[in-house]
C-alpha cells in the first residue's frame, strides 16, 4: 500500500472543486420544506408559554397587585396562553404538510433520479 499516493489523493480531493452533488441538493430541499414548520412551531409555542405565564402571574397576584380583576383576567390570559400550546402540534403538522406538498415534486423527481443512478 502506498501511503504517499494515498495522502496525495486526499491533499487533491481537499483542495479540488466540489460540484454539487444530488444528495445534497435533496439534504438543501428537505431542510427547505420542514424549516419553515420548525420556525412557526418554535414561535408560536414560545409566544404561548410567555403568555401562558404571563397570565399566571396576574391569576396569582405577581403582578398587578392582587386584584380580582386582575385575577380574573390573568385566568382568561393563560386560558389562552394553554390554549396556544395545546394547538401548537396540530398547527405544525398543518403547516408541515403544506410545506412538503410545495416541495414534494422537486424532491421525489430528484430521489429517483439518485435512486436510478445507483442501480
Amino acid at each position: 500500500m502506498n501511503t504517499d499516493k494515498i495522502y496525495a489523493e486526499a491533499i487533491v480531493n481537499e483542495y479540488s472543486k466540489k460540484s454539487a452533488s444530488k444528495v445534497v441538493a435533496l439534504r438543501k430541499l428537505d431542510r427547505a420544506a420542514k424549516m419553515p414548520a420548525l420556525v412557526f412551531t418554535y414561535t408560536f409555542g414560545v409566544l404561548s408559554a410567555l403568555v401562558a405565564g404571563t397570565g399566571m402571574c396576574l391569576a396569582m397576584g405577581v403582578l398587578g397587585g392582587g386584584a380580582a380583576t386582575f385575577t380574573a383576567l390573568g385566568i382568561v390570559i393563560g386560558i389562552l396562553g394553554f390554549a396556544g400550546m395545546g394547538v401548537n402540534y396540530p398547527l405544525y403538522k398543518r403547516v408541515l404538510g403544506r410545506s412538503k406538498d410545495k416541495y414534494a415534486g422537486d424532491i421525489i423527481r430528484l430521489a429517483t433520479e439518485i435512486a436510478g443512478d445507483e442501480s
